[in-house]
């Protein structure tokens, strides 16, 4: 809720929802969530959120935002797609969406022309769509009505700026990438790249795969043989944690890195040192976003449009990195509990 804002509710509308995930102001909750409070009598929607790596850790908590949101709204969510990141397998789903009535589709639109056709299908239909995680590619015309998650180029500058602290003029910067050309997380390479060429750093991009046995030792091997690199840049949670363990080994040599995504192992090694940061795009906020979204332009008969909402960067260091391993939640994927957590007493 603290990001309400993002998404231009106001206050007024805001407590509308707080309302009626506490019964309404009559005080009767037998229908919070059921088409009482200020939805009187909506059907239960049925949305569904497809995904590129449906089993991936990364959105443990994304899925956890999503029931969280469809128990406050009184709807539900199906959650499909390909494991493996198989473009064709998402189009699949997506249609499967459509010829079943989704009342709103969500999606990371990972290619630039794969899932133009469903999202002008869906959209004929009445069917709402936003993207998530993963916005278009430039250039691509894929008409989702909004984008929910990090800006992805600009995510990759603020970390090109922050390892251009720490490198000179001819160092070599390694960028390790799972899947190249994938767009929701090509342009993180792309927005650092923007930053440290220019500066006269040797930036060079290295494919390591989407498996984590596969991306550590890629990383490994690229860097026996390069060892004067001086950063290895990870822009997806595996090769971080494959680059961590490439610092620890060749500690030796001063090499620096850093990973993508707050998930436990990454965090472990932030704090251990083997990373000297992460970045955090709040996981959780992707999937209950979009449900919310969704939501709110079915009750409102569309007047209430799904809206551009950047779910954010933080960098977690060794300085902060505690209160993320001192708690297991729901916000970060490292329980199922439903907890209320105690806020900072500063921000």
């Amino acid at each position: 809720m603290r990001n309400a804002g993002v998404l231009g509710i106001g206050v007024p509308a805001l407590t509308m929802l707080l309302d009626a995930c506490s019964g309404g102001s009559s005080g009767d909750k037998s229908t919070a969530g059921s088409g009482g409070g200020p939805y009187p009598g909506h059907k239960k929607y049925k949305f569904t959120l497809v995904n590129h790596v449906t089993t991936n850790s990364f959105f443990t908590p994304t899925r956890y935002g999503a029931e969280d949101a469809c128990a406050i709204l009184g709807c539900d969510y199906s959650w499909t797609g390909s494991a493996d990141s198989i473009v064709s397998q998402m189009v699949d789903a997506m249609n499967s969406a459509i010829t079943s009535n989704a009342d709103g589709i969500g999606v990371p639109v990972i290619d630039k022309t794969a899932f133009t056709g469903p999202t002008k299908k869906a959209l004929a239909a009445g069917i709402p769509v936003i993207s998530y995680n993963a916005n278009p590619p430039v250039g691509s015309d894929t008409p989702v009505m909004s984008y929910i998650g990090q800006d992805l180029t600009q995510a990759g500058v603020e970390a090109g700026k922050r390892i251009l602290a720490q490198v000179k003029k001819g160092d070599t910067v390694a960028c390790m990438i799972a899947t190249p050309g994938t767009g929701n997380i090509q342009p993180r390479a792309d927005g650092a790249k923007s930053v440290l060429e220019p500066a006269g750093i040797n930036f060079v991009q290295v494919a390591t795969g989407a498996a984590e046995s596969q991306e550590v030792s890629a990383v490994e091997s690229w860097f026996q043989g390069h060892q004067d690199a001086k950063f290895l840049y990870a822009v997806d949670a595996g090769s971080g944690i494959a680059v961590a363990k490439t610092v620890a080994k060749f500690a030796s040599t001063g090499v620096k890195g850093s990973g993508w995504d707050v998930g436990t192992p990454t965090l472990q090694q932030v704090q251990k040192g083997s990373l000297d940061f992460t970045i955090d795009q709040q996981a959780y906020l992707q999937g209950f976003l979009p449900i919310l979204q969704l939501f709110l332009y079915q009750v409102s008969g569309g007047l209430v449009a799904p809206v551009q909402t950047n779910t954010g960067l933080k960098f977690v260091t060794k300085d902060n990195v505690g209160p993320y391993l001192s708690s297991e939640d729901r916000y970060e994927g490292s329980s199922k509990k439903q907890q209320v957590l105690k806020a900072p007493s500063s921000i």
